[in-house]
């Protein structure tokens, strides 16, 4: 997602001297990726980032493992996963590999008593429910319904929610999230036939600047464990910054989708992509317009990919009996497609309203003790 950004005051040259007003220095810190290769940004601090009061103990997340070979389709009723009070008890990981974990969470309340940062993995969270502000050191993305927020690893962030009733998707990928390069140019910039492009993104504004110290409760992810960490001055006293490694918000609403006289493949409806993993969004959209045409897909068999649908909103065409917050796996080695009658009433139709995340994994996904909790374990028969 390489797009230049840039907010507050920053020195005409970077790696120079930035005198405060009162006297003094503000402390430059490069926020990159890839070592040096990456994208990056440069910030510019009140107080030094560095400064460690204490170090807690460490809480073991490691998703706990029921199934690690699976060869089932299953269904997951996603809206059963418990609303919890915290942000962070609520993540709910159900199905993980070595590149990703997928999972949900519904938390009640917004993160006021500390600050997070994911140091392993770039996090992708989409708002089912619920509306808020992401909060980061470098600025402020107001969120809603339908939004896709990519929080770059080693984003010191909170969230702030503006209600109770909340369902969020959240995948923690360990690989950089991008855009699909298909869609850019040799610079960088989304391409004309792109089903988005930069003006639809939500970028960080309202750089907040806080010239405190005291004790500042930091919590972070690192290799399993949820490490805390006591600052000793306010995390978000960045006084400017310039670069390309930022979060940044995208709305599902704003996917444009590609229509053709037959039917498309599921790579028309890409958004992001990794080494390891793509993500597809499934809007409302016109048919296919051939006279002859059959709208819903064609069964496939998944030889190389694991794949993982969200039901978000509306009637999906290829299913029967989804609801909202369901999930459904069909893991690779076994064809999937429409269920029993999705074919034959599917032709004919002129348009959808379904709405839905997809996650195709390159690498098996593994059921968490959590996921088989919320199986429906009847699902891979349903095509009888």
């Amino acid at each position: 997602m390489p797009i230049y950004h840039r907010l507050g005051k920053i020195p005409a040259k970077r790696h120079t001297i930035f005198e405060k007003e009162g006297g003094g220095l503000y402390y430059e810190q490069l926020f990159g990726t890839v070592g040096f290769d990456g994208m990056s940004s440069l910030s510019y601090h009140i107080h030094r980032p560095t400064m460690v009061k204490s170090i807690g103990v460490a809480q073991d997340v490691t998703p706990k493992i029921a199934v690690q070979k699976n060869m089932a389709a299953r269904l997951l009723k996603g809206f059963q996963v418990e609303p919890q009070d915290d942000f962070l008890d609520s993540r709910t990981p159900l199905l993980v590999n070595s590149d990703i974990h997928i999972g949900l969470a519904a938390p009640r309340q917004s993160m006021t008593s500390y600050f997070y940062k994911n140091a392993d993995a770039d996090e992708l969270i989409f708002v089912h429910k619920g509306t808020g502000t992401l909060r980061t050191f470098l600025g402020n993305i107001p969120f809603e319904y339908g939004d896709y927020l990519v929080i770059p690893r080693g984003m010191i962030y909170q969230i702030e929610f503006d209600q109770a009733d909340n369902r969020l998707l959240v995948s923690e990928s360990f690989h950089p999230i991008y855009t699909p390069k298909r869609y850019r140019n040799w610079f960088g910039q989304l391409l004309e036939h792109s089903p988005f492009c930069e003006r639809d993104y939500k970028l960080p504004q309202a750089l907040e600047t806080y010239d405190e110290t005291g004790e500042f409760l930091m919590k972070i992810k690192k290799q399993g464990q949820l490490h805390e960490l006591v600052y000793a001055s306010h995390p978000f006293d960045v006084v400017g910054w310039d670069g390309y490694n930022f979060p940044y918000g995208f709305s599902i609403h704003n996917f444009e989708p590609i229509t053709g006289r037959v039917h498309q493949p599921p790579p028309v409806h890409q958004t992001f992509e990794t080494t390891a993993f793509v993500v597809c969004s499934f809007c409302p959209r016109l048919y296919d317009y051939h006279p002859k045409a059959i709208p819903a897909p064609y069964n496939h068999s998944n030889i190389d990919s694991d794949e993982m649908l969200y039901y978000v909103d509306g009637d999906f065409m290829s299913r029967n009996n989804i609801e909202q917050g369901h999930i459904t796996l069909h893991p690779g080695g076994i064809p999937h497609g429409p269920h029993p009658g999705a074919y034959e009433r599917s032709i004919g139709q002129k348009e959808t309203q379904e709405l839905a995340v997809m996650i195709d994994t390159f690498k098996p996904l593994m059921i968490t003790e959590a996921a088989l909790k919320i199986d429906d374990g009847q699902y891979y028969q349903s095509w009888l």
